[in-house]
């Protein structure tokens, strides 16, 4: 493998699955001249869980911790409590302070699996936020203008529509300003969809006698529905803590389209690998495949990137059943089928249930089930598979 000049490590940071870099002149300079910057990102916990829409941020922040800059990660226990109102067309509430921490606990963990926390300085932003006057927040939020904050798409479109705007939610980007002042940060790595607020805040560094961050916005990582942007909140996610077989199966689902922005925005596969792919004109099964082969590798290993895509093949195109199907024990003789569906846990409620059943997507033992009002006789060793990747056995 060659080995890239600073030039090119440079050039690669500020392009790859880069949206945009706001003063890219200036942070070249900064980047060539040897001076460790201070790198933030921030995140508020609002699940449990990171997906790989994350990454696009972690992998650009990774490249700067190997080139020797100090990243900050800092966890927003505090603005986590509300959230940020960006692209939220609903009023966004107060949450507990002790379900953000419980949250945030599994953030550390999961994104350890792409940097190296030794050199990472972690912070929360209630270091500061906890501490606040009430004085002291109004000061700081007279930096900044009503109209200025307000005339953002989501809540243009929220007046429009009727929907209240909560007072607290305009004063979020303000408080994410003040995150950057507290941390001194020389450059902030965000998503796109975090421009605004990160904008604001070189405003306010300039205002505290700082110089005004640089800023790299990642490109959004669409979702597996090939549609959205990837969430939690409309299930087309792939999550860092999900299994091998979990992650390579929902790999192998994204439309071929995706296939060489995932390679670009998720993976470090070399450019031009990537490249050398587009222009073979390769079947797109097999492209799927050595990509969910990477991710898998990259979050779990080797040894389970090729098991996972052996588990595949057999159920995929072996139409085999799967080497290790959850077991769930069921006392009941007979049961209604949404109710049988609804123990596996293979759904979360009646209702999908019966929307997978009209689907066409519920099988028990291979055949396809259409009655969602069907009573089903209970035996051991009953298969049930919701879909192609969902499985459960009956003890």
């Amino acid at each position: 493998m060659l080995t890239k000049t600073k030039s090119q490590k440079i050039e690669e940071v500020l392009t790859r699955g880069v949206e945009k870099v706001i003063k890219k002149d200036s942070l070249v300079e900064k980047l060539n001249s040897g001076k460790k910057l201070r790198v933030k990102h921030g995140i508020d916990p609002t699940t449990k869980d990171l997906h790989l829409g994350y990454s696009t941020v972690y992998l650009k922040l990774k490249e700067l911790q190997e080139m020797g800059h100090q990243i900050i990660f800092l966890i927003g226990d505090f603005t986590g409590r509300f959230g940020d109102p960006t692209e939220k067309i609903e009023a966004r509430k107060l949450r507990d302070a002790k379900e953000v921490r419980n949250l945030a606990k599994n953030y550390l963990k999961q994104v350890g699996k792409i940097l190296d926390l030794k050199k990472t300085e972690i912070r929360y932003n209630s270091e500061w936020y906890g501490k606040m006057k009430a004085d002291e927040l109004l000061l700081l939020m007279s930096n900044f203008t009503t109209a200025r904050m307000l005339e953002r798409d989501m809540f243009q479109e929220r007046i429009e529509k009727g929907i209240e705007t909560g007072l607290h939610e305009p004063v979020y980007p303000v408080l994410q300003a003040y995150d950057s002042v507290m941390l001194k940060s020389d450059l902030t790595v965000c998503g796109t969809d975090q421009l605004f607020n990160e904008l604001k805040a070189r405003e306010l560094q300039q205002k505290f006698n700082q110089p005004g961050q640089e800023i790299i916005a990642t490109k959004l990582l669409i979702g597996t529905d090939g549609k959205q942007k990837m969430s939690q909140s409309l299930g087309n996610y792939i999550g860092f803590e999900d299994s091998p077989n979990e992650q390579f199966g929902k790999i192998m689902s994204i439309p071929d389209n995706l296939i060489f922005e995932y390679f670009e925005l998720v993976t470090r596969v070399p450019l031009i690998e990537i490249e050398k792919l587009r222009k073979l004109k390769t079947n797109p099964k097999n492209l799927k495949s050595k990509l969910a082969k990477e991710i898998v590798r990259m979050y779990h290993g080797e040894k389970e990137a090729g098991k996972a895509e052996k588990e595949f093949n057999k159920v995929f195109k072996n139409k085999e059943l799967p080497s290790d199907i959850p077991e769930i024990k069921i006392k009941e003789a007979k049961l209604d089928i949404l109710d049988l569906l609804l123990k596996t846990k293979l759904v979360s409620s009646k209702t999908e249930a019966r929307r997978l059943i009209e689907q066409g997507a519920v099988r028990i033992d291979s055949k396809i089930q259409k009655d969602w009002q069907a009573e089903i006789t209970i035996n051991p060793c009953l298969i049930i598979q919701i879909g192609k990747r969902r499985f459960a056995k009956i003890k």
